[in-house]
């Protein structure tokens, strides 16, 4: 990025002038469902990402394309690879198993604040979590709108761990409130393998390091983690990511009624059934993709 303002002190300074004009009469975009590219999302680099873990999706129900959704994307991991290479690319044939679906990754929205960064997220059909591009995506854009959303956020990247399965989402329910405002079904998904492909250092609460962390959240809003995989040329350090499957089932639908304002008793009934259907889907995939039988969800 500095190399690119550094143009504007050469004769390439017309360039980023039009870019920054450009930006401007753009920023409402995000907000309106992005401009997803076929062309990128289909890009070669994705399927070499696909194969070198491997990365697949598993369907066990169908979508119908006259009903919106919101999808959870459980767990957060520290690179969300599995969502990313699931439904912002082309890679494991989302379109060829739920036909007539467009699925839509929402992450943080100071992402789109950042030239070319913004263009490419956009590109990739990636959204900003906000309630203004939600509501635009789950009513004024028609159905077979789907909308993922990594529900324990970052502060389930800390928790990020191998052989561990606890999720933050006892305490957000805004996202069901959503749903219910729209009338948008909630589809329950669980990643296997995404907290595998990297070590992370856990410091205890109350340490220096952990106080960095949480300065860092306050004022970028997601935290920064140590962790590490392999290497270029060996298998015991880097920041490779380690080659270990990493698989999406998506899960049947929590039905889900339109009611504008929806009681507080209410949001806490769907998002128990919503949590019910994420443990049953947990439960009846664990042992086939490499989990103890005996492992149990845990929701904080």
């Amino acid at each position: 990025m500095p190399m690119f303002f550094y143009l504007v002190f050469t004769p390439f300074w017309p360039l980023p002038v039009l870019y920054a004009a450009w930006f401007v009469l753009d920023w409402k975009t995000p907000e309106q469902g992005g401009r997803r590219s076929a062309w990128v999302q289909n890009w070669r680099v994705w399927t070499k990402i696909r194969d070198y873990f491997p990365i697949m999706l598993q369907k066990t129900k169908d979508l119908s394309p006259e009903q919106n959704y919101i999808m959870g994307i459980h767990p957060h991991g520290i690179l969300t690879f599995g969502a990313f290479c699931n439904f912002c690319t082309g890679a494991t044939g989302f379109s060829n198993k739920f036909p007539g679906i467009t699925p839509h990754l929402a992450t943080l929205s100071w992402f789109f604040k950042i030239p070319i960064i913004k263009d490419y997220l956009l590109a990739k059909g990636v959204c900003p979590v906000s309630q203004s591009c939600l509501d635009y995506l789950l009513s004024r854009k028609g159905t077979g709108n789907l909308v993922g959303i990594a529900i324990g956020g970052v502060g389930e990247a800390l928790q990020s761990v191998p052989h561990t399965t606890s999720l933050i989402i006892r305490k957000r329910k805004g996202f069901v409130r959503t749903a219910l405002q729209h009338g948008a079904h909630l589809v329950p998904t669980f990643t296997f393998g995404e907290t595998e492909v990297y070590h992370q250092v856990l410091f205890p609460e109350g340490s220096f390091m952990y106080r960095i962390q949480r300065m860092f959240h306050s004022f970028w809003g997601f935290y920064l983690c140590v962790f590490y995989g392999r290497g270029f040329f060996q298998d015991f350090w880097g920041l490779l990511p380690l080659p270990k499957p990493i698989i999406t089932v998506v899960g049947d639908p929590v039905m889900v009624p339109k009611i504008e304002n929806p009681s507080q008793e209410i949001v806490d009934k769907y998002q128990t059934l919503y949590m019910e259907a994420l443990k049953k889907l947990f439960d009846e995939y664990k042992t086939q993709y490499g989990t103890s039988k005996t492992q149990e969800l845990l929701f904080l």
